[in-house]
């Protein structure tokens, strides 16, 4: 969803609303980011500088004295606020960290307006005085679009973990302001121009990559956001613009609304019969939050809620057949009715990106989204159609799997299992065929041992320390960590937050990372040394229940992983070009492959037994059991895949080939592209379009397909490792060694595709990703 240009970089503090999640739910690579699957965590980023699509740029190098501004001229706003409302204001203070402690839903309205009018005299000083060089165009335009970014992206990031409905009316009261400069700054032709006169001068090939790169995509996202419209189009476009704004906002907010609304009160045990301790301790939390002060895990009253820990705990685990069928019918009708339906904003969000793609002379939406990717919709579909052929049989034989083995336990509904059945008998089936039951493994996963075990994990691969620095930054929640990145000499080069938990009353969905600031020479703090990369990671994993700490599931473990390769990815770049530094500048299906990379050491036996403490005893996990969760992780592969296929086809189908207003609906799309993906189709009365928000509020419209594009690439990068042997520890750490200084340390300043040949010695194939998942051969019959 990501995309590369200056206008971009400034959308990236609305978006990754993928993620990684956006829901987001955990990006994992078993299951589709965005959506919980009863068998398998969501992920989501809904990242936007790329994650997270959404992924805000927020950078605290610029300080500025709003209170000396002469009297503005500009059209976004007609004056600015008192001054002493300015100086008190945290949002336009001068800081090394932003103070998300003290940031308030009263700041945003004076603190954005006031920041707007600064930044359009900037930017008219910008246009008076351009010229076709670096330090004439390039820096100053790079410090107007960071000091967008790291003011929205403050304003945007408390909105995804701390909402409140003062918070979203400000936000909307001042959208369309910030909006309105976003396409005036994309818009500029003085700009533009500048930049297309370094594209023709005779220095061109001078330039390094980097700058090509930077000078290449400018020049195409400001095609791409109508600067070679005529007037009445331009305006047209603008208008388009706003309203998709303000749409995939609604979008977001009525997903999080309608998934806090649903709450069932549960005060007969025998009705939860079945749920592990964790799940009752949570569930009982819950009540107590909703006023039930005496809510006890053992004797309730227990609240089940559509949050992702507890909607999968009950889908995997309860024995009550239709408690899971209401929870399920719920979650999958989100957002689909009353004040909160979905349906006509992602009708009028189709037929404007539609319109969007006309003005701009391509036949279709999903053309404009791969105009900045690696992929074409033609070589996306031909990967998603083999990826299909090869997951179908499997697909089909694992519910033949789960038919068979739930008639041999007794099951009345054997002949006819259906949606909220195939996670429950799939977990039965796990624990039955590889003796695992994931909540008798959550003991060994304390979330401590889990990050000491993947920071050592990261030192051992490419030589960086990190170390607490907890009081360094002000942080938004008590619960959020903060760290520091140390290289082998000990110097920091990077920072970032971890906000772990869970928290459903004031927190989206999923699980994303996003840049705080970005590393960059042109915003140096001491006019020397470049600025260093901040990131900040969120995850909604179970929280700590009594006196006990977070213990997590196997798949929260790969989402911690998953996250964790994207931060690395911004914090280990070695790029000072700020505008393609760490994940800025890389195409959108590239984005995902050092996290999905990541995902693979859960399974290296070295890093999960070093995780795997029991938290009480130390006791290691045992052998005979990581031998089974190896064995394991190829379980329902082409189920689990399909899934994912499905979102990107539809997806796809959604932003090339349907028509709005025409004689289909989206649902007739939806349920068509599931007779080709779903060995199961989908309930009348699905309607999982209404909260996917990954394609409708964050930045995989008409991208969706890039978690398996990346994870083709990620595969492929891991085998490079097994290849030398993973138990070849010199070996591995010079394989790691060159990853890092690839993949992680040339961000977007050079081709992806040039990037992985240079790590790999050749282009990728699918191959590894096949054996991983063990869906080889490919040929299928359907």
């Amino acid at each position: 969803m990501r995309r590369s240009g200056v206008v971009s970089a400034l959308l990236i503090a609305n978006m990754l609303m993928a993620t990684r999640f956006t829901l987001t739910l955990p990006f994992s690579r078993s299951i589709p980011p965005l959506l919980i699957t009863p068998t398998s965590p969501s992920l989501s980023h809904l990242k936007q500088f790329p994650k997270s699509h959404p992924c805000p740029l927020w950078s605290s190098s610029f300080s500025f004295c709003l209170h000396t501004l002469r009297k503005s001229t500009s059209p976004f706003m007609a004056a600015s606020s008192p001054n002493h409302v300015i100086q008190d204001n945290p949002l336009l203070q001068n800081f090394d960290f932003p103070p998300f402690d003290v940031v308030e839903p009263k700041h945003v309205r004076p603190g954005i307006r006031a920041l707007l009018i600064e930044l359009e005299r900037e930017l008219e000083d910008l246009e008076r005085n351009v010229e076709p060089s670096w330090p004439k165009l390039v820096e100053p335009l790079e410090k107007i679009v960071d000091r967008l970014s790291v003011v929205w992206g403050m304003v945007n990031h408390l909105k995804a973990v701390k909402d409140s409905s003062e918070l979203r009316s400000a936000i909307e009261d001042v959208q369309a302001e910030k909006v309105k400069f976003q396409l005036r700054l994309g818009q500029s032709k003085p700009i533009y121009n500048a930049f297309k006169a370094i594209q023709e001068s005779p220095d061109w090939k001078t330039l390094s990559d980097a700058r090509r790169r930077i000078v290449e995509s400018q020049i195409k996202e400001a095609v791409l956001n109508g600067v070679s419209l005529e007037d009445d189009k331009r305006e047209s476009f603008n208008n388009i613009e706003q309203e998709l704004e303000k749409l995939s906002q609604k979008f977001g907010e009525n997903v999080l609304d309608a998934t806090k609304k649903f709450e069932k009160l549960i005060t007969d045990k025998k009705e939860i019969e079945g749920l592990p301790a964790t799940a009752l301790g949570l569930a009982a939390q819950s009540a107590v939050t909703k006023g039930h002060e005496n809510a006890t895990a053992e004797n309730g009253p227990w609240v089940i809620t559509l949050d992702a820990p507890s909607f999968i705990a009950v889908m995997q685990h309860a024995r009550n057949r239709s408690l899971r069928e209401e929870i399920y019918r719920a979650y999958v009708s989100r957002a689909s009715s009353g004040d909160l339906d979905n349906t006509e904003i992602i009708n009028q969000i189709l037929k404007l990106r539609l319109e969007k793609a006309k003005l701009l002379n391509y036949n279709n939406y999903a053309e404009v989204s791969m105009a900045t990717k690696m992929a074409t919709v033609d070589k996306a579909e031909e990967l998603l159609e083999k990826l299909r052929r090869a997951s179908w049989d499997p697909a089909v034989q694992d519910i033949e799997d789960l038919k068979e083995f739930s008639k041999s336990q007794g099951a009345l509904e054997a002949s006819d299992l259906t949606h909220w059945d195939i996670s429950f008998w799939s977990e039965r089936l796990r624990e039955s065929k590889y003796d695992i039951n994931e909540e008798e493994l959550r003991p060994f996963f304390s979330l401590p041992k889990v990050m000491d075990g993947l920071f050592k994990l990261a030192n051992s691969l490419f030589g960086i320390e990190i170390e607490s620095a907890d009081g360094v930054a002000p942080v938004w929640n008590n619960d959020v960590k903060f760290f520091r990145v140390k290289d082998s000499s000990g110097s920091p080069i990077a920072y970032f937050y971890f906000d772990p938990y869970s928290r459903p009353a004031e927190k989206r969905q999923g699980a994303w990372m996003d840049e705080v600031f970005a590393r960059s020479r042109v915003l140096s703090r001491d006019g020397t040394s470049a600025r260093l990369p901040v990131a900040h990671m969120v995850c909604n994993q179970t929280p700590p229940v009594g006196n006990k700490p977070s213990l997590m599931t196997f798949r929260e473990v790969e989402t911690v992983f998953h996250e964790f390769g994207h931060a690395l990815q911004h914090m280990l770049t070695k790029q000072d070009e700020g505008l393609v530094a760490g994940i800025r500048g890389i195409e959108w299906d590239a984005v995902e492959l050092p996290s999905q990379f990541m995902e693979n050491w859960c399974y290296h036996r070295e890093t999960l037994m070093g995780i795997a403490k029991h938290f009480e005893t130390g006791e290691s996990l045992p052998e005979e059991v990581y031998l089974k969760l190896v064995a394991a992780r190829t379980f329902r592969a082409g189920s689990l895949s399909l899934r994912q296929l499905k979102f990107a086809c539809v997806d796809l189908e959604l932003h090339t080939k349907y028509v709005p207003g025409g004689p289909e609906s989206i649902y007739d799309v939806d349920h068509r592209v599931s007779e080709k993906t779903q060995v199961i189709p989908p309930l009348p009365e699905d309607r999982f379009l209404c909260s996917f928000s990954h394609i409708f509020a964050g930045g995989y419209a008409a991208g969706y397909y890039s978690y398996k594009w990346a994870e083709v690439l990620s595969a492929d990068a891991f085998s490079a490792f097994e290849d030398v042997g993973l138990d070849n520890d010199k070996a591995v750490k010079e394989t790691g060694h060159k990853f890092r200084e690839t993949i992680l340390a040339l961000g977007g300043g050079k081709e992806p595709l040039d990037v992985f040949v240079q790590f790999r010695g050749r282009e990728p194939t699918p191959d590894a990703l096949l054996r991983h998942n063990g869906l080889l051969p490919v040929e299928a019959s359907s």
